[in-house]
């Protein structure tokens, strides 16, 4: 069930598998959102274990995203290989080394704004400044330490709130906040 904050804002969700990430990001662009409006948000480490260094298996949408910010992400087929070459060019997408995160989407920017601050208060404040209250940054910041996927957008309006509540819960999506 979604979680409701009058601050409407971004909708979140944390995964702790590839699999259901993959469906809910598909999802998400299927429903009609670009690239640069999903937020993407994980550990350094959670990308490896995911999407690996060397997996010949990243050539889903959301797999080169995950790699776009490091600069491994490879310009493959008409679908995730085109839009991570244009996400990558505009800079919506980066790699923190000193807090070991990968972050592509709107939030990058409010991230890469934070510098050096580690990863408790670039991470957490970032989720603070895209709406999303302090004690939800924080499970979020703990899943993302553990290995977890998380997904953040602005929902185009309430019925879409709604679907993706529901295919959120279909698809293991945790923690999800509206």
């Amino acid at each position: 069930m979604v979680n409701k904050t009058d601050s409407a804002g971004m909708m979140t969700v944390m995964f702790r598998d590839r699999e259901s990430a993959e469906r809910a990001y598909d999802e998400l662009r299927a429903r009609g959102y670009d690239k640069d409006e999903i937020n993407v948000v994980m550990s350094d480490e959670g990308r490896k274990r995911h999407f690996g260094d060397d997996d010949a298996d990243d050539t889903t949408e959301l797999g080169n995203k995950s790699l776009e910010g490091t600069g491994a992400g490879s310009a493959i087929g008409g679908t995730l290989g085109a839009i991570v070459g244009a996400v990558a060019a505009i800079g919506t997408s980066i790699a923190i080394p000193g807090l070991g995160l990968v972050v592509a989407g709107p939030l990058a920017a409010g991230l890469a704004g934070a510098g050096a601050g580690g990863l408790t208060g670039g991470l957490i404040g970032a989720l603070i400044g895209a709406g999303i209250p302090e004690e939800r940054a924080k499970v979020y910041e703990t899943g993302v330490k553990e290995g977890n996927i998380v997904l953040g957008f602005k929902p185009h309006n309430a019925e879409d709130a709604r679907y993706f509540d529901t295919h959120f819960q279909q698809n293991r999506g945790e923690h999800i906040y509206y």
